[in-house]
C-alpha cells in the first residue's frame, strides 16, 4: 500500500481550505484518509501562524515509515523545516520567450540605461 501525505480540498467555492491528511493513494482527493495531519489555509498571509498548522511528530512518523508528501505538501513541510524542498524541473523550450520577446526585452534594458546614463 503506497501512502501519500496530500492535501484534501475542503471550504466553499472561491474560499478554499485544505487539510493535510495521510491517505492510500488509490482514494480519492477528498476521500477516505488514515489520519489527518494538519491544516492549510491559502486564504491567510504567507507570515500568518495558523495558515500551516501540523502534527510535528505525526509527520515525522509518516515520513520514517515511508509515506511520500505531494509536491505541494512537500514545499510547505520545507518551510517548516520537516523535509527537504522538492526539485522542480526547468521550464519546458516551448514556453521559453520567442524571438521578438527577446529583442524587445533587450530594447527596453537598453533604453532604460539610456535614459539613466542622460539622467
Amino acid at each position: 500500500m503506497s501512502v501519500r501525505i496530500r492535501l484534501a480540498r475542503g471550504g466553499s467555492k472561491g474560499a478554499p481550505f485544505h487539510k493535510i491528511v495521510v491517505a492510500d493513494q488509490r482514494c480519492p482527493r477528498d476521500g477516505r484518509f488514515i489520519e489527518r495531519v494538519g491544516t492549510y489555509n491559502p486564504l491567510l498571509s504567507a507570515d500568518d501562524a495558523k495558515r500551516v498548522i501540523v502534527k510535528e511528530e505525526r509527520i515525522k512518523y509518516w515520513l520514517s515509515v515511508g509515506a511520500q508528501p505531494t509536491e505541494r505538501v512537500q514545499k510547505l513541510l520545507a518551510k517548516l523545516g520537516l523535509c527537504s524542498a522538492p526539485v522542480l524541473n526547468a521550464r519546458p523550450q516551448k514556453s521559453a520567450p520567442k524571438a521578438k520577446a527577446v529583442e524587445r526585452a533587450k530594447a527596453k534594458a537598453e533604453a532604460a540605461e539610456a535614459a539613466k546614463a542622460e539622467a
